[in-house]
């Protein structure tokens, strides 16, 4: 019993090590902020970035909307009016189906709750006339 004693103790010290070691990288982590600034450019240095730039603006427009109502409409009724379809066209007014509705989505949820985070930025002149003002107002002496 006593010679187990020692390897207990030992055990229990590198568990609680373990937990404070993780404490303290919690701490660090939390405390030391991250460096991080949001860009303000517009991008363009990938390849690729221009035309899923003009992608994003003709599925996120009003005519992809008003398509993607058409499109609910139009496969909905084929669906239910159809009749027999057989697998490969039912499965293709599916994904027409599919797709209309998460473009109708996005267009709705962004009609809602918005596009996103606009980050404002505060240019130069701003910064050197707004003390300049405080000061021509008399609150600064």
């Amino acid at each position: 019993m006593k010679e187990n004693q020692p390897r207990q103790i030992l055990a229990i010290n590198n568990q609680t090590m373990t937990y404070i070691g993780q404490a303290l990288m919690l701490v660090l982590f939390l405390l030391i902020p991250a460096h991080t600034f949001a860009s303000t450019g517009t991008g363009g240095s990938l390849p690729y970035e221009p035309w899923l730039t003009s992608l994003t603006n003709s599925v996120t427009g009003p005519v992809a909307f008003t398509l993607s109502v058409v499109g609910i409409v139009v496969a909905g009724g084929i669906l239910i009016f159809g009749g027999e379809l057989n697998a490969f066209f039912r499965t293709m007014i599916f994904l027409v189906l599919v797709m209309a509705l998460l473009v109708g989505a996005q267009n709705i949820m962004s009609t809602l709750f918005g596009r996103g985070a606009v980050i404002a930025t505060l240019e130069s002149d701003v910064l050197q006339t707004a003390p300049a003002a405080a000061i021509a107002i008399g609150r600064i002496v």
